[in-house]
């Protein structure tokens, strides 16, 4: 027979009779993940003032390149060269034009004009062409010859701007005394949500900040902010179809490969003794690199979970952890030497909550934070941009 009794149908339209069931858990779906603070870990030591500096060196350049369209009487006679910086060779370099096996003897310099011994030691001579690559083997010093000119390079100073991130709390005094679902404290619980927003801004700034053009370290009316990652590289800048690298088609249309990712890692193998250990890409290039081996996969008959997913990268030029950040800009490749990257916190100004003074019925305060990007030696960083998204 039907039930007669009491129901919680019965009970009118609101269920007023009932006790309200709310979950005590608040769901967050804002994306606020930093994957490469994350990677990069705590700096481990602070910046000391608002503009922070560091000091970074190289030896001497031992490659330049011909800077001349005709040679007389011929390219693979002629002996006197023009270099685009003949300060590079002394008397008695050795010289291998790059992609032949001819070693040229320089015999005098004056300016950027080398005198040179054509296929020296018996070798070959290669023809030559503007825009070649010089590379200096070494030099041949003469038996109790005096010692040769000093030669240095002058150590450069590099630097970066800290940036103030801040947010604001404030609660009013009943809100703060109410009894709240999911949360015992509303100005504990404000705190962290606007941390979390600042952490995410940080990361973002990270990779795309860019400080003024004026005025960079600010005044009471310019806001002083950080150079990111993608404005700090300028040296290995690649775009498909540029500097060596292949092209597989116009303007935006290039998909990453891994031949061109390997083109560009190669390229800062080349130019520095960087190790790039750290590609960071957003979501639509890490499905490229996620399908380099698609065509290779296999799966047996009782494989019941299909698995596409690279997190480590590893080729001649490196051991990558692929790093995927919504942040990264979509057609854009960072290729990073962690050991020489640093998120740092300008001294007694790592994030905190401080608060202020109240001028009403509330409490009031604000997470505030300033940190700065070290990124030492841009030369054994790279980014590749203009993929196709």
């Amino acid at each position: 027979m039907a039930f007669t009794g009491k129901a919680t149908y019965g009970a009118g339209a609101d269920l007023p009779e009932l006790v309200e069931d709310v979950s005590d858990i608040i769901g967050i779906v804002s994306p606020y993940e930093t994957p490469l603070l994350d990677h990069l870990g705590d700096a481990k030591r602070s910046a000391q003032s608002t503009v922070h500096e560091w000091i970074e060196d190289e030896l001497l350049a031992n490659a330049d390149a011909l800077n001349q369209t005709t040679f007389s009487p011929s390219p693979t006679s002629a002996t006197t060269l023009t270099v685009d910086n003949g300060d590079r060779f002394r008397i008695g370099d050795l010289v291998q034009p790059e992609g032949s096996g001819e070693v040229l003897f320089v015999a005098a310099i004056a300016g950027d004009q080398l005198n040179v011994g054509r296929g020296y030691g018996g070798t070959s001579p290669a023809t030559l062409a503007n825009n070649m690559v010089l590379n200096i083997l070494g030099n041949a010093a003469l038996e109790g010859d005096e010692a040769p000119d000093a030669r240095f390079t002058s150590r450069s100073r590099q630097r970066n701007y800290t940036q103030i991130l801040t947010s604001t709390v404030e609660v009013s005094g009943s809100m703060q005394a109410s009894r709240q679902y999911g949360i015992d404290d509303e100005v504990d619980y404000q705190k962290q949500e606007r941390m979390r927003e600042l952490l995410r801004d940080l990361e973002n700034c990270v990779i795309n900040g860019v400080a003024p053009v004026t005025n960079q370290v600010g005044s009471s009316t310019t806001r002083r902010s950080m150079n990111g990652i993608i404005p700090l590289l300028s040296t290995n800048d690649f775009q498909p179809g540029s500097g060596g690298l292949p092209d597989g088609g116009g303007a935006g249309d290039d998909e990453l490969t891994e031949e061109l990712l390997n083109a560009a890692l190669r390229r800062v193998w080349e130019q520095s003794s960087g190790s790039v250990d750290t590609i960071v890409v957003n979501g639509a290039q890490k499905r490229k690199i996620n399908e380099f081996a698609s065509a290779s996969r296999q799966y047996l008959p009782e494989d019941t979970s299909f698995r596409d997913m690279i997190s480590v990268y590893e080729s001649d030029f490196g051991v990558c952890r692929v790093v995927m950040s919504r942040w990264a800009p979509t057609d854009t490749v960072l290729m990073l030497d962690s050991s020489r990257l640093e998120v740092m916190p300008l001294q007694g100004r790592s994030f905190h909550y401080k608060p202020l003074a109240s001028s009403g019925d509330s409490v009031r305060g604000q997470v505030i934070g300033e940190y700065t990007l070290e990124l030492r030696n841009e030369q054994a960083h790279a980014k590749l941009r203009g993929l196709a998204v």
